[in-house]
């Protein structure tokens, strides 16, 4: 099954649901950055969660969060559109530790407890909305509850999940995020609590084949879920080589200069994607003629 989100109301349009499979997607990322399986279990929810929130926008919209944390994997970056395009990379992809306590990834020891959580919305206005909370527990989940909670304040809970395989390939990833919106009665969020509090890991739930609509149906009650759309999501990089060799073009006529006389040319990389763009000594001499020319 290709991945997507789903949105929906539930309760007579006071909690707002949002479920994802991600798995194809952060395989991409797997496979893209070589990552280990606890990196990939990081990298993942980070990126389900920013594709949610990425669902959560119009039009040309796009949402940035980095996950910042005192461990040894790094800051993690990803960001997503309106459009279900989403990427990212964990600085360290090599990470990996035994089991936790529960039997799964060990997110919260690479990830680190004490750090932040920043979340940068691109609303095409002139000022962009950042807002920024602490890491909670480094297990990803908690961290964007809390960002919604206390920065958008929307009572929420998120679940993100991540299975992979011992080939280090992705076996099950997703995730859901419900809020709570005005008019929510006591009881509906007495019942949310206790479903939640009852509910399976996500990815198990996928890796059993259950889609995003039938895991939110069992927090919710099927009778009172209803679902609005579906959104197609993909790991999806806009970087070009045209992208790299304007940024060449801006660091000016000396750095260019540097790179032909030393290097005869140059290399960059894409750190989203890990794509190589490979610049020859002519297209330096271009890029010269451009910065020189004010171009």
């Amino acid at each position: 099954m290709a991945d997507y989100i789903v949105r929906g109301l539930a309760f007579d349009g006071t909690i707002r649901v949002m479920g994802a499979l991600t798995t194809d997607t952060i395989g991409e990322a797997q496979r893209r950055h070589g990552t280990w399986p606890t990196a990939s279990a990081a990298l993942g929810r980070v990126m389900t969660g920013t594709a949610m929130l990425g669902a959560m926008l119009k039009g040309d919209d796009k949402v940035t969060v980095k996950v910042e944390g005192n461990g040894p994997a790094g800051p993690i970056l990803a960001d997503a559109n309106a459009r279900g395009e989403v990427r990212g990379y964990i600085t360290h992809p090599n990470v990996h530790f035994d089991l936790n306590e529960q039997g799964k990834l060990d997110v919260r020891r690479a990830v680190g407890t004490e750090g932040t959580l920043s979340v940068v919305k691109d609303l095409g206005l002139r000022d962009f909305f950042t807002g920024q909370v602490p890491i909670v527990s480094g297990e990803i989940a908690e961290d964007f509850t809390q960002y919604l909670t206390v920065s958008e304040q929307v009572p929420s809970a998120v679940a993100l999940g991540v299975l992979v395989n011992p080939d280090n390939t992705i076996k099950a990833s997703g995730g859901f995020i419900i809020q709570v919106m005005p008019g929510a009665t006591d009881e509906t969020i007495t019942l949310l609590e206790q479903k939640l509090s009852d509910t399976r890991p996500v990815s198990r739930q996928i890796d059993d084949g259950l889609s995003p609509e039938q895991i939110l149906e069992e927090v919710l009650g099927e009778e009172n879920v209803k679902f609005i759309d579906r959104l197609p999501v993909a790991f999806e990089c806009n970087c070009s080589k045209e992208r790299f060799g304007n940024a060449i073009i801006g660091l000016g006529e000396n750095e260019i200069r540097e790179m032909i006389e030393e290097d005869g040319g140059a290399e960059a990389q894409c750190h989203f994607c890990n794509e190589i763009y490979d610049f020859s000594k002519e297209d330096l001499e271009g890029f010269l003629k451009d910065a020189q020319s004010g171009e």
